[in-house]
């Protein structure tokens, strides 16, 4: 089957490690950048709180409050703090909330804008005052368990955001970091695999990859029939020259019989593919060879699939070939039964049960990825049958699923190419 010539499958990989590193990069820069901000709000509230508190409980404060001159007192003061602690904003207020102290000398004397408190309790909020929006601290000032004003430290959210700042260099240092390690990646990536695929489209990979698991199958097929066939003129010719002529005919007979029946199936569909069906007598051959009993059931009727012959080779193949081990390696008796019927819109429904020992629930889809078996893993192929079986036909529009319950069945719905 031909198709779109599209990038080479090395480009593609290239591409896609990229794609991949870019969103990994983007989203540690964005998690690094909320935790900076989160970190420096964090920070700005221990610091308020702190000096908040340490002015609060301060006697210099406590008795300047009460002075008749309270903001001479505290003004240098709370301007040395702000100077030497780093943060915007000291008000010292009565317990009405006027400003005794404030960094715009002008506002000393207005009220206080913020939360007061109900009680003499601290607070910690983010308000917009006259110095904009910030994260500020109040803490009541008391003498002798009498309240006798309020004191309130401030970092503004600018200057959250300017402290922040190194922080957000090292998250885009960070991401810079992560997308040049992901191009030397992907470039490496692209190399070793341009050596493997050359500048083949990616849809000529798994054709060639196709066409391996084809030429498997089927020659794992007729060899198995080929065998089967010189075992018995073997044991035939040994018959005859020990005079035994009729058994030699009664064994010939039966062979030769049990064949005919899927031949017979084989050539009375209309639309079927002569090189499905040799497979098919290659692989019953393979299944009496193992011990497995096979049976075949092909409607007459079964409209061809869209699926090229080699496609429709590697398919059928590797299905029948998972039954076979599933069932040679289960319990008593041991069978495999494949049908192909017509189903509605002139699909082929192809079914595939075994006797086996089924799959475990928790890998009824993982057994369709790239590289996942549940045979052992040195034997050559393992992992690629039935992801590429999977790929090949959702790509003419099908449909390939492991049905629920017992036995296990896979069934395949494959559009055809026959009008309706």
């Amino acid at each position: 089957m031909a198709r779109a010539q599209g990038r080479s499958a090395a480009s593609r990989v290239f591409l896609a490690l990229i794609a991949a590193v870019v969103v990994l990069a983007l989203l540690t820069a964005g998690l690094l950048l909320l935790e900076s901000q989160r970190a420096a709000r964090a920070e700005a509230e221990r610091v308020t709180q702190a000096v908040a508190q340490t002015l609060a409980h301060s006697p210099d404060v406590v008795a300047g409050v009460a002075a008749d001159e309270p903001t001479a007192l505290l003004q240098p003061l709370a301007e040395d703090v702000m100077a030497d602690a780093r943060i915007d904003f000291v008000t010292i207020m009565d317990t009405s909330g006027i400003r005794i102290t404030h960094r715009d000398v002008d506002e000393i004397g207005k009220h206080y804008i913020g939360t007061m408190p109900a009680s003499a309790t601290a607070l910690t909020e983010e308000f917009a005052g006259t110095l904009g929006p910030s994260i500020r601290t109040i803490v009541p000032i008391e003498d002798d368990g009498e309240l006798v004003g309020w004191v309130s430290a401030g970092v503004t959210i600018g200057s959250i955001t300017a402290s922040a700042l190194p922080r957000i260099l090292v998250a885009v240092a960070v991401a810079a970091a992560l997308v040049v390690a992901g191009y030397i990646g992907a470039v490496l990536a692209r190399r070793a695999t341009r050596r493997v695929t050359g500048d083949l489209p990616a849809g000529a990979v798994r054709d060639t990859l196709a066409s391996a698991e084809s030429m498997r199958t089927l020659g794992d097929a007729l060899r198995a029939q080929t065998h089967e066939h010189g075992n018995r003129m073997h044991t035939a010719v040994a018959l005859i020259e020990l005079g035994r002529s009729d058994e030699a005919v009664e064994l010939l007979t039966e062979s030769a019989s049990q064949s005919q029946v899927l031949v017979d199936q084989v050539a009375a569909r209309t639309q079927g593919d002569p090189t499905v069906g040799a497979l098919l007598l290659g692989k019953a051959a393979q299944a009496r060879e193992r011990g497995i009993a096979w049976s075949a059931d092909i409607h007459p009727d079964a409209p061809r699939s869209l699926l090229p012959p080699i496609d429709a080779v590697a398919v059928v193949g590797n299905l029948i070939d998972n039954a076979l081990d599933a069932a040679a390696t289960g319990p008593e008796p041991r069978w495999v039964r494949l049908s192909m019927t017509p189903a509605a819109h002139q699909a082929l429904v192809l079914v595939v049960s075994d006797s086996g020992d089924g799959v475990p629930p928790d890998l009824r889809e993982r057994i369709f990825e790239r590289g996942f078996s549940t045979k052992q893993a040195d034997v050559a192929g393992r992992g690629v049958g039935l992801a590429l079986a999977r790929a090949v036909i959702e790509d003419i529009g099908g449909t390939l699923d492991l049905d629920e319950g017992s036995p296990t069945t896979f069934r395949a719905v494959l559009p055809s190419g026959r009008p309706e």
